[in-house]
């Protein structure tokens, strides 16, 4: 079963064409309702911003988000394509698709972060969002070494569509 991650911009089309059976959106609190659910069966719109430490006036990402992701990501399981975006597609997207990849296949963190990179060359997943991930799943840590193995993504406005299938 396939990942397809990408930034807001591209869902419509995307969607389209691949007929995903899940749709996550992962948006700002104060962005508008993405309307998404009328391109999937199941959509889950969950709303925090993009940052990795507590800052004033935002919502960081919780372990009740953590937990959503990975629950939605069980249910897509038996089917799919399962679809994920963000505003650019380049830090919660491929975070959201790096935890529910762990947590379906379980391969190697390492192996799993170089394919992330390699898919999206720009992606930087959310470190707060990995770091949350480790404790719900139980880790040890190992999510967030691998991420942080792989480093800051190229610079980019826009990310690009990319999919990733079976990880082991």
């Amino acid at each position: 079963m396939s990942i397809i991650v990408c930034p807001l911009h591209d869902v419509e089309a995307i969607a389209r064409v691949r007929r995903p059976s899940h749709i996550l959106s992962l948006i700002s609190p104060s962005a508008e309702p993405t309307g998404f659910q009328c391109l999937a069966p199941y959509h889950l719109e969950l709303r925090f911003n993009d940052i990795a430490e507590p800052r004033d006036g935002l919502i960081e990402p919780s372990a009740e988000h953590i937990q959503s992701i990975i629950e939605f990501g069980r249910s897509s399981r038996e089917q799919g394509p399962l679809l994920i975006h963000c505003w650019a597609g380049v830090s919660r997207s491929p975070a959201a698709a790096f935890i529910i990849g762990f947590d379906r296949d379980r391969p190697a963190p390492t192996h799993l972060a170089a394919r992330l990179r390699s898919s999206a060359p720009y992606c930087t997943p959310n470190p707060r969002m990995i770091a949350l991930a480790d404790a719900a799943l139980d880790a040890q840590g190992d999510l967030f070494r691998a991420i942080k193995e792989i480093g800051r993504g190229k610079e980019t406005c826009w990310g690009t569509a990319f999919e990733i299938s079976k990880l082991v």
